[in-house]
């Protein structure tokens, strides 16, 4: 489970949209990524639209944005037209860079235990190595949070 300067683990996902994003061609920015359930879910949805909304702070500052869930590239298109979000979404399908990040947990959802995506944030700094990271996270308030951190790196 990768943790504060630790190198970020690189992989190469399809994004909303067509197209690839790989982590390490994203060197010399600050890259946040946002691990997530599943796509239109209430709490997986305010959060992505708190990232669309605050995705130009988040520009200013130094920093791209990407949501990573385990939902295929057609359900993330479907979810970014329903809410016209502009954060650019990843499909990790195979859960690799779910396993990889640490983020594909035990959930345990009134006595019924099940394997998902913990909700959790990394902060990576222009040189590739984890500068934070938030696990369990809340909702309300995080994308403030992690805008915060992009400014202070």
């Amino acid at each position: 489970m990768p943790d504060v300067s630790d190198t970020a683990p690189d992989f190469t996902l399809p994004r909303d949209g067509g197209g690839e994003v790989t982590l390490s061609d994203l060197r010399g920015t600050s890259v946040v990524l946002f691990f997530y359930p599943r796509d239109d879910t209430p709490g997986c949805t305010k959060e992505s639209i708190g990232f669309s909304a605050a995705l130009q702070e988040f520009a200013d500052a130094g920093a791209q944005v990407f949501g990573i869930s385990k939902d295929t590239v057609a359900k993330h298109d479907k979810f970014v037209a329903k809410y016209e979000l502009t954060t650019p979404l990843l499909s990790d399908a195979d859960g690799l860079v779910c396993e990889d990040y640490g983020v594909w947990v035990e959930k345990n959802m009134y006595g019924k235990k099940s394997m998902g995506i913990q909700r959790a944030t990394f902060l990576i700094d222009a040189d590739g190595k984890i500068a934070q990271v938030w696990r369990k996270v809340k909702v309300d308030g995080h994308v403030d949070a992690v805008l915060e951190a992009v400014k202070g790196l």
